[in-house]
């Protein structure tokens, strides 16, 4: 990678082997005092979705959670941590210097709530059935890096995250075929011993060989506190546990997805439709986090002081 004034923060030579030997690695962004300080005011101000790229009157139709992404575009704390160089000199020790964020979400899990299925993405046209991301044709990996802040505590009470370390590099799933949304099914299945689904979905639908089953013996749990982050390749077999309700309290994190500047972001679409719901992108945009963006393929968000960190579309 190219030294930058952002350099800080990038990989060691002994992280950036981890990481390529185990598709993840973890970290702390921010203290876990000022996390839990932050989000006890945060969580009141995104209850405001007045200036949200994706309120009633942006979405098509549908109640769904789709319509709660990339808050980071209205939300001044969200949008500082995305730009965090904690994150973001890490992600451009793997991606190279030139960074885009192009997603972020939050992954709530409640007392009594399901794990998530095992997954890996590459497109993320696993729910949508379009790709959403797209790599140059001549590249040798494909999918993001997903930085997974833990807002709250993660255990495997509550439902962390579990990574099968070294699998980013095989694809097991094939997502140009169709998953059947049913959510009717949420909470409803068990799979390997452990109540699983995805959302709706039955992930297990895009399985390349249908007697596939993911080796849990291999797979780590990702215990996180407040403030401490996984990143990792979303190819990598990843899930999380259900929540087993031996606390009342929700497990939160935020995920925020970076890709090269070179990658096509949402390619030929302008409605994004997954989970039972769709949401009109003609207010989005994505957000240069480092480096510079040499391409004119994508809708960049920029920085504007209107009100809220970007201007979007």
């Amino acid at each position: 990678m190219t030294e930058t004034a952002r350099a800080e923060f990038a990989l060691s030579d002994q992280d950036r082997e981890a990481f390529w030997q185990q598709g993840f690695i973890t970290f702390k962004v921010l203290e876990e005092e000022e996390m839990e300080r932050a989000w006890r005011t945060e969580r009141l101000a995104l209850m405001d979705r007045s200036n949200a790229i994706y309120t009633e009157d942006w979405a098509v139709s549908g109640n769904t959670n789709i319509s709660n992404y990339d808050r980071h575009l209205d939300n001044d704390f969200l949008a500082d941590l995305i730009m965090n160089p904690r994150i973001t000199d890490r992600v451009a020790s793997v991606l190279g210097e030139d960074v885009l964020c192009w997603r972020t979400e939050f992954f709530p899990k409640y007392p009594g709530d399901e794990g998530t299925d095992w997954h890996q993405a590459d497109t993320f046209a696993n729910a949508s059935g379009k790709p959403q991301i797209l790599w140059p044709q001549d590249s040798e990996f494909g999918g993001t890096i997903t930085v997974w802040t833990a807002f709250t505590e993660a255990t495997v009470d509550n439902g962390c995250l579990q990574f099968i370390p070294g699998s980013y590099t095989k694809m097991n799933y094939d997502e140009t075929k169709v998953m059947e949304y049913s959510p009717e099914r949420i909470n409803q299945q068990t799979k390997q011993g452990m109540r699983r689904g995805f959302f709706g979905y039955d992930y297990r639908q895009l399985q390349i060989d249908p007697d596939f089953t993911p080796d849990e013996s291999q797979a780590v749990p990702m215990v996180l506190r407040p403030g401490e982050a996984a990143m990792f390749w979303s190819t990598l077999m990843h899930a999380s546990y259900p929540h087993s309700g031996k606390t009342d309290a929700m497990r939160l994190g935020f995920a925020s997805r970076f890709v090269p500047t070179s990658t096509h972001i949402y390619p030929d679409t302008d409605v994004v439709e997954e989970y039972g719901g769709k949401v009109s992108l003609e207010r989005y945009g994505a957000v240069l986090v480092s480096g510079e963006n040499r391409y004119d393929h994508n809708r960049i968000a920029t920085h504007t002081t209107t009100g809220h960190p970007f201007q979007q579309g």
